[in-house]
Formats: structure tokens, sequence, C-alpha cells
């Protein structure tokens, strides 16, 4: 028996890359299938709605009959026929979320359907589920703890500071809210206990914050003129190929808190960002914060930096409704997006 080459185990790793890239192409190339098919039938049974009358009865014999014809084929129920229908007429008309339907699988397309009425809304969650290969549940909580809501609302002084290149994707990185729930923090806890809460959560706390975040350090040390100064967390986001430094407060916003952040950022391009990579991003997370205030303090900081919240439960205060943007300027936002992905 011949002895192992030297390189053996780089052409093992190769080619283990190279199967694992088939069978994601050959995954997504069914996925795509299977999309188009339920397109292609929603229509059918939209047409025949409107042209012959189609009721809940002829459906219902529709769906026995391919159930016995295609038997070992699921997806064949009355149920999901008319969720086909409403698939096809909620999207037919629709350029921008036509093509991205097709890019997810079915369960995740049904709870965007069925759990998002706005085109805007439903945007949202089929570009990132996209980008981030969220999974069900992970889709499912995201929706439940309304990580649309929270982007919409983001403050943030994204369109000064940063390149319009990097616009659309900082926006969507960016919560006006973050829902802590599982940590299990009592309501008066220090800012040390925060910290250490989501250190020892770390996966759902990356999931919390939108999932193309990856965990670099905590108390992350810089130094000036023999000074040391710590960056709470230190994230990297895979998208906006940047640092992303958190700073936490279980208080109310300051406006010196955007002037430190800023400073941090200032550090953190000269001695730590590398090369390839684009300018830093900052992110406060308090406890609560005065709008108004979060405006007149990002105003003129030349940093890309956010202010959001942090809630202990899962809901949106209904005191923030009053701060949605019209239908208008949902789309202009989003119209952003939809123009980043197609380029």
């Amino acid at each position: 028996m011949q002895p192992t080459p030297a390189d053996y185990s780089t052409l093992l790793l190769a080619v283990k890359q190279r199967v694992r890239e088939a069978q994601y192409r050959a995954l997504q190339q069914v996925n795509q299938q299977q999309m188009q098919l339920y397109w292609d039938l929603g229509r059918l049974i939209a047409e025949r709605q409107q042209q012959h009358g189609w009721g809940k009865s002829v459906v219902e014999t529709l769906a026995r009959d391919l159930q016995a014809e295609f038997a070992g084929m699921a997806g064949f129920s009355s149920r999901n026929l008319w969720y086909m229908q409403e698939f096809y007429s909620a999207y037919k008309d629709d350029a921008i979320l036509q093509p991205l339907v097709a890019e997810i699988n079915w369960t995740h397309n049904l709870l965007i359907l069925t759990k998002c009425k706005s085109a805007a809304e439903r945007l949202y969650y089929l570009t990132q589920t996209r980008a981030n290969n969220w999974t069900k549940a992970v889709l499912e909580q995201q929706i439940r703890a309304r990580a649309y809501d929270h982007t919409v609302l983001a403050q943030h002084n994204f369109a000064q500071a940063l390149a319009p290149a990097q616009l659309p994707a900082a926006t969507l990185a960016l919560r006006d809210e973050y829902a802590f729930g599982f940590l299990g923090l009592a309501a008066e806890h220090a800012e040390h206990e925060l910290e250490q809460a989501l250190l020892g959560n770390v996966r759902r706390f990356l999931v919390e914050m939108g999932g193309d975040f990856a965990f670099v350090g905590n108390q992350y040390r810089l130094e000036l003129a023999g000074q040391e100064y710590f960056i709470d967390l230190l994230l990297f986001h895979r998208g906006l190929q940047c640092l992303v430094a958190l700073e936490l407060k279980v208080t109310e916003f300051k406006p010196e808190y955007a002037g430190k952040l800023n400073f941090y950022l200032s550090l953190l391009n000269e001695q730590v960002r590398k090369p390839h990579e684009q300018p830093s991003i900052g992110i406060i997370i308090c406890q609560s914060k005065q709008r108004t205030v979060v405006e007149f303090a990002l105003r003129d900081i030349g940093k890309p930096i956010g202010v959001a919240t942090y809630t202990l439960t899962d809901t949106l205060p209904a005191e923030l409704r009053p701060f949605f943007p019209s239908n208008e300027e949902l789309v202009r936002r989003l119209d952003a997006v939809a123009a980043a992905l197609r380029g």
C-alpha cells in the first residue's frame, strides 16, 4: 500500500468543498422547480376562479385526484392548493418580489405570505432570509419579534456617514430595538451583567442582531498615548465587511455616548481595520432613549453610528407607532435594497 501523499489533506478538503457546492446547487435547482410548480398551480387555480367561478368543492376534488395520482408527493392538500393560489395572486404583479420568492423554500414563503401583509414587510423578510440563510424557526422568531418594524424605526446617521454602496445593507443591519428576553435578566441589572449574559448566549445574541454578524471579542482593548480604552463588544459584519463596535448602556441614551463611540471608531479604523475592510460602524444599545435627543446627537457626528434600545420582552411598544414612516417612505427605503440586489 502506497503512503498517503503529503498534499492529500489539501486535496481532500478541496474535494469536500466541491461536493458541498454541487449539493447546494442541486438543492437550489430542486427548490426553484418546486416554487415554479406551485406558482403554475396557483396561476391555474386563480385563472379558473376568475373565468369559471371555481370554488371550494372543485379545489377539494382536485386535491383528492392529485393525491391519488402522485401518492409519493406531499403538498397537494386542498389547503396547500389554496395557499398556492394566494401565493400567485400576492406576487404576480410585483416585479421586485416575484423573483425573490423562488430563492427560498415553500415553508419560508408560507410564513412570510401569511404573517406579513405589506409588500415592504415581505421584501424585508425575503431578502433577510435569503441573505442570512434563516431556518424556519429563526424566521418565525424574527417575525414574532417584529424585526421589520424595528428596522424601519432605526435611528442612525448612515446616510451622511456611509458611501452610497454601503447604505442599503447597513440600514438593514441595524434595528431600533433588540429583544433580549432570552437572557433571563432581572429588570434591575448592571452593564457588566448585561454583557456577561450576552456572552453566555452569544449564538442567540448574534441571531437577534440579524444573522450576518461574527463575534470578535468583548472588552476589546485599544491604546492611545499611553491610555487604555475598552469597547464592550466587537463584532464583524460579513456582508458589510467592517468591524462593528457595540457599547452597552443600562441607562437612557446620553449625547456624550455618541462622542465616545465616535472616538473609538477612529481608533479602530487607524489601528485595527485591515486594508481591504470598510470603515467601522458603531452601535449604542441603551435601555431607553429620547428620539429627538438621538437625532441631534448624531447630526454632526462624522462616523457611522446607530442608537438602539433593548427590551427583555418581545413586544413593540405602542408609543412607537406614530414614528412609523408612510407607505411611500417605506417603498423608497426598501427600493434601495432591491436595486442593490439586482445590481
